[in-house]
């Protein structure tokens, strides 16, 4: 049985300060039996909350990582720093990275192959722009996608990640996929998995959905089979709306 996560994703926003005010918010209520809840932050944040999150559930994430280990890197933050940290998971190839840091499929690959290499768990991020979806091209995005992020790693390292459906055209604009169209296309993502890996490995990945996810509508995709679980913005900077998010996974 596949566990639902709901992991935040912070971006931009927050003070170190106001992430350590949220954590002491949400612990013992964000904490829910069969959901795994996960908090990815800026990087500046991480040391702080490292030590907030201590004697609960709820776990760690950064948002991006570098593939090398060190470098001349500026600006650069490696696995083996997150993996100091005490860092969990890692958010790879999330669309504004590709978009606005020139993340390509290639870089999303060498990232997760350094995820594993220090025991972190990437989040993987695969989604179409608007016009790919009014051309019928969804099905053939994420199949290039997952296919290249998951490129040169074995079975045992594919079923361990999570990959996070994120329709680009729903991301941050209020609107989103409905539950049945996000679950034939994570169903679909899950066929290619199973082309890769075999059918034990895409029936243990988890994958989630993401796209203007929100108290009000995450249980209507937490009811698709195929869903487990959603990597939520705006809705997730609220400590309330988070542990609404949380409680409507179960």
């Amino acid at each position: 049985m596949r566990v639902p996560i709901i992991a935040g994703n912070w971006k931009m926003f927050k003070t170190v300060g106001e992430a350590a005010g949220f954590v002491r918010e949400v612990k013992g209520k964000a904490e829910v039996d069969g959901v795994e809840s996960v908090i990815c932050a800026p990087f500046i944040h991480l040391p702080v909350l490292a030590e907030a999150v201590k004697g609960s559930s709820l776990k760690l994430g950064a948002q991006n990582l570098h593939w090398a280990d060190s470098g001349a890197y500026t600006g650069e933050i490696s696995g083996v720093m997150l993996q100091d940290l005490g860092v969990r998971y890692v958010i790879i190839g999330h669309s504004e990275r590709r978009a606005y840091f020139a993340e390509t499929d290639e870089t999303v690959n060498a990232k997760m192959h350094a995820a594993f290499k220090h025991g972190l768990t990437p989040i993987v991020c695969v989604g179409e722009k608007l016009e790919q979806r009014e051309a019928g091209q969804t099905k053939e995005v994420c199949r290039i996608q997952t296919g290249a992020a998951f490129k040169g790693l074995d079975g045992a390292q594919a079923a361990m990640a999570v990959i996070a459906y994120e329709p680009i055209w729903a991301i941050g604009t209020g609107k989103s996929s409905t539950a049945t169209d996000a679950n034939e296309v994570i169903g679909y993502i899950r066929q290619v998995v199973e082309a890769m890996f075999g059918s034990a490995v895409s029936a243990k990945i988890r994958i989630q959905y993401g796209g203007s996810v929100k108290p009000e509508n995450i249980r209507e995709f937490m009811r698709q089979p195929e869903i487990d679980g959603a990597l939520v913005g705006g809705a997730s900077l609220e400590p309330g709306s988070y542990i609404q998010l949380v409680e409507g996974a179960r």
